[in-house]
């Protein structure tokens, strides 16, 4: 018997037949949860999928409006990778809520603000990779603290450098590098009074240019940051370590602020994150959105999206909504590109509960179907919709009760 065939879109289609579900990412990996679609086991791992060629970065974006959730997927997520032998890293815990997981995970905890002893020099040389001839390394270096300084002092101005500041603070931290191991003080101290000329500049256009770029980064020596970055680290990183936390709730003040703490941190880290025998590591980026608002800490971010698969990285970015990316810039700016190319270069994009006028912005920003947007303002507690490349799940996210009594936000709520 010939049957006509019939041809129809899977929207109508799922309505005459509507037990079609997906068959998951397969079973490597940890344990997420439960497909509420198809009630089948959901396991996920950035590395195992990038090596199966099913997505083309390692990096993680999740969104969600506060109390649906999304913290305690992430926080499973990173103990989870512990596990499989990944180690996790959380450049800036502005709340202290990784504390207690960094702990439980037998990792390593430092705090730093409210006169605690902690102190990082964001200009530490950091683990030479191997293979480098010593002309090579300290290009490297030079380059690396200089786009570090560039961004800092940007972001404290609220505007590009120009093209004579650039060059005094290039002479400066060049006089600094003469010690042993640079500080802030040092580059803060030779913007204000230059030693020598350089590069064109006499000492005293090098003292004129330097000048606003000196008070900026005065900020982080003397201002309110003073104490944090402002001598050589009194801590030492631990690569054996499973995990790292840096806990900033003791700090106080504007986003900008703390987007220039989670900016320091960042930095002393790289040096474990780019080296090539640091194996597998998720970096968790919390409350992302301080960075968000600032370009030159943001252009910062996206270096380390781009280099995600040559570091051996999975990026987690964790965000309340989908416009904190829209609002970054104005429209055809630098900043609205930079904050797209973010976006563009992460394969998971994880979403929680959403409200109908930001489950429309998802669905503009992300290409979202519209059964997919409908879903968002109905998702539950701890269910979220996730969209692998361009496949997409409803995934129900479960703990054990040890697991949610360590990533318990909600104590001073309840108590």
């Amino acid at each position: 018997m010939r049957v006509t065939p019939h041809r129809a879109t899977s929207e109508t289609l799922a309505g005459a037949y509507p037990f079609l579900a997906e068959e998951g990412l397969g079973t490597a990996g940890v344990l997420v949860g439960q497909d509420a679609w198809s009630g089948t086991a959901f396991c996920y791992d950035p590395w195992e999928l990038y090596r199966a060629k099913a997505i083309t970065n390692p990096n993680i974006f999740l969104a969600g409006q506060i109390g649906r959730g999304k913290s305690t997927l992430a926080k499973a997520l990173a103990t989870r990778f512990v596990a499989f032998g990944r180690k996790v890293y959380v450049p800036g815990d502005p709340k202290g809520e990784w504390t207690p997981v960094t702990q439980a995970a037998g990792g390593q905890v430092i705090a730093l603000g409210g006169g605690r002893p902690a102190r990082l020099n964001p200009l530490d040389a950091g683990i030479r990779p191997p293979g480098l001839s010593d002309a090579a390394w300290a290009a490297k270096l030079a380059q690396d603290r200089m786009t570090l300084l560039a961004a800092l002092t940007e972001a404290t101005l609220g505007r590009p450098l120009a093209p004579v500041e650039r060059t005094a603070l290039d002479a400066a931290l060049s006089l600094a590098c003469q010690a042993s191991v640079p500080v802030l003080p040092t580059v803060v101290d030779r913007l204000h009074d230059p030693t020598a000329a350089y590069a064109g500049s006499s000492i005293d256009q090098l003292r004129a240019d330097g000048r606003d770029a000196a008070h900026a980064l005065g900020r982080l020596v003397r201002g309110d940051l003073a104490g944090l970055f402002d001598g050589p680290s009194t801590v030492a990183f631990d690569p054996a370590l499973p995990m790292l936390s840096l806990d900033l709730s003791d700090i106080s003040g504007s986003d900008t602020l703390l987007g220039l703490v989670m900016t320091c941190t960042s930095a002393w880290l790289e040096a474990a994150l780019r080296h090539p025998d640091g194996g597998q590591r998720l970096v968790v980026y919390d409350e992302a959105w301080r960075l968000l608002a600032q370009p030159s800490l943001l252009a910062r971010m996206q270096a380390h999206w781009k280099l995600s698969r040559a570091w051996g990285l999975a990026n987690l970015m964790i965000v309340h909504r989908l416009s904190d990316l829209d609002a970054v810039g104005d429209h055809g700016t630098a900043a609205r590109s930079l904050a797209q190319g973010l976006l563009a270069d992460t394969a998971t994009r994880i979403l929680y509960n959403q409200p109908p006028d930001e489950a429309d912005a998802a669905r503009r920003i992300l290409g979202l179907t519209t059964t997919q947007t409908r879903q968002l303002p109905d998702l539950a507690q701890g269910e979220g919709l996730w969209r692998v490349n361009q496949r997409a799940f409803v995934i129900r996210h479960l703990c054990t009760p040890d697991e949610l009594t360590c990533f318990d936000t909600d104590a001073r709520m309840l108590a």
